[in-house]
């Protein structure tokens, strides 16, 4: 009888031996929990957005000069009515932009950029009159009275641009390259001449006008953040220069003597300053971050 509860005793010990062993304390800790990393920030790639701002100008200038061409006329009939307008160049610009980044370290970007906007009240008038005396006699006057005005239609660039990053996510850059716009520019002249009674003696009537596609260059800088994964805005400073624009143009005159001719020349300098701000979205401003060994 002792023997068989010395075994009954046993075999329970090896009956309930997983259960305890269930009981103890393991040495092998649970796996870690796995956290995607994010991803790492980049502006190597392409983008495209949209800008808007205002331009103002920088040489509102407007120069006209007439003359008489006229070979039978008297001196006094050809003294030139000449003068100098404001243009009040100036108005609201936005458009477009398409570009390239490529960020070879980690602090500096370089890139190319295109863009193109349209203008709004992009331009200004002006008329002036001045009078001097004629050559014949002082007492004759020749007073000249001209109206003239200049637009630009559009305003478009190409641009290199290389900049410094003072945060992954800040950038500061310069910029420099091609512009291109489309300039009008026209003016019309009358003038007349009178003696010493007020008599008129001489008239003159005229006027040129052009329009063209002007090529000049381009030069600013601006700052840039990139707020989110694929989009930045920025806030931008463009020098443009599309150059000297020279329109000449006939005239008639119309005296007591008969009828002669005259010419007329305008002349004015399209350049100007565009502040804007933009909004760009990034294609794959972002890339993977390194793979991290799981358990």
């Amino acid at each position: 009888m002792k023997h068989a509860v010395s075994a009954l005793a046993i075999c329970a010990a090896f009956v309930g031996s997983p259960a305890l062993a269930a009981d103890l304390p393991s040495g092998k800790a649970p796996p870690p929990t796995y956290y995607e990393p994010a991803p790492i920030a980049t502006w190597t790639g392409f983008y495209v957005g949209l800008n808007a701002g205002g331009t103002f100008g920088g040489s509102d200038n407007i120069n006209v000069t007439t003359g008489s061409l006229g070979s039978g006329f008297s001196p006094a009939y050809g003294v030139a009515g000449t003068g100098t307008g404001n243009g009040n160049f100036g108005g609201f610009i936005g458009g477009g932009q398409i570009g390239y980044n490529y960020q070879f370290s980690p602090a500096v970007v370089v890139g190319l950029e295109a863009d193109i906007q349209g203008l709004a009240g992009g331009g200004g008038s002006s008329s002036f009159s001045n009078a001097s005396p004629g050559v014949l006699t002082s007492s004759h006057t020749y007073t000249g009275t001209v109206a003239s005005s200049q637009s630009l239609e559009y305003l478009g660039t190409a641009r290199a641009r290389i900049g410094y990053l003072f945060t992954p996510t800040f950038l500061v850059y310069a910029t420099g390259g091609l512009a291109f716009g489309g300039t009008n520019l026209s003016s019309t002249f009358s003038g007349t001449a009178v003696n010493a009674t007020g008599a008129v003696i001489n008239s003159a009537f005229g006027g040129a006008s052009s329009s063209n596609t002007n090529i000049g260059w381009t030069v600013g800088g601006g700052l840039e953040w990139m707020f989110a994964r694929n989009w930045s805005a920025k806030v931008e400073y463009l020098y443009y220069d599309l150059g000297l624009v020279s329109i000449g143009g006939p005239l008639q005159l119309y005296s007591e003597r008969g009828t002669g001719y005259g010419a007329s020349q305008t002349r004015t300098q399209f350049n100007g300053h565009v502040v804007r701000a933009g909004l760009n979205y990034h294609f794959g401003s972002s890339t993977p971050a390194p793979v991290l060994a799981k358990y």
